[in-house]
């Protein structure tokens, strides 16, 4: 498949944009002290990294694979704090996006590229993300399965082309979900290779790797 110029990108955004670790890893932490303190959970606390590689996943998928005999008491109760904790943390300055990616989508704007966003995350934290990063004057509109509530990111990502009607858009992300939603639904895939979260195995199927995000400029 030829890399025609797009009409639109769809990026996720963990991995992705996002630097999910700056605003993660102390939610994390205090809302598994949280759920103790209520007498939610009382087993042991599963280190961060682990959390880190299910990024990209439905959070349900998420909480089976690191928490399998936890309560649905005990995931909801970690899905609400940590949306809310890591929200508080984009609102005090704390995140952090990969270098380059602000002024990259604003290159692509001012081309004519349409902007999206789709995640498997909750919708606070997706929009959250994007508004308090200062991408909300260059993205179009973010999606997450949290909102629309999609089994997959590949019916999420076809939900973004039936509703804006693209033609020629490209799915760019650093897990396989994305490679996945981008190829099911016909679309120029580009896999990012700097996020620390993926096994570089999960995007050799991307019609290009890039180890920097503003590679993608090169692209069109």
């Amino acid at each position: 498949m030829s890399a025609s110029l797009p009409d639109a990108m769809i990026f996720d955004v963990d991995g992705t944009l996002f630097k999910t670790e700056s605003v993660l890893d102390e939610a994390y932490e205090q809302a598994f002290q949280e759920v103790k303190d209520q007498g939610l959970y009382s087993g042991p606390v599963p280190p961060v990294h682990q959390f880190h590689a299910c990024l990209g996943m439905l959070l349900d998928d998420i909480w089976k694979k690191i928490l399998p005999d936890a309560s649905k008491a005990t995931k909801d109760f970690l899905n609400e704090r940590l949306v809310i904790l890591q929200v508080e943390n984009l609102k005090k300055g704390k995140g952090q996006l990969f270098p380059h990616v602000k002024e990259t989508l604003e290159i692509l704007h001012t081309k004519g590229i349409r902007l999206f966003v789709a995640s498997n995350g909750l919708e606070d934290y997706v929009k959250g993300v994007v508004k308090y990063t200062g991408l909300d004057s260059v993205i179009e509109k973010s999606y997450s399965a949290g909102e629309y509530e999609t089994p997959s990111k590949v019916d999420l990502v076809r939900l973004i082309l039936e509703e804006q009607k693209l033609q020629n858009p490209w799915m760019v992300g650093d897990r396989y979900s994305d490679v996945e939603a981008g190829v099911k639904n016909g679309l120029y895939v580009v896999g990012c290779g700097y996020s620390s979260f993926k096994d570089h195995h999960e995007i050799e199927d991307a019609n290009v790797i890039i180890s920097n995000f503003d590679e993608i400029l090169q692209l069109l």
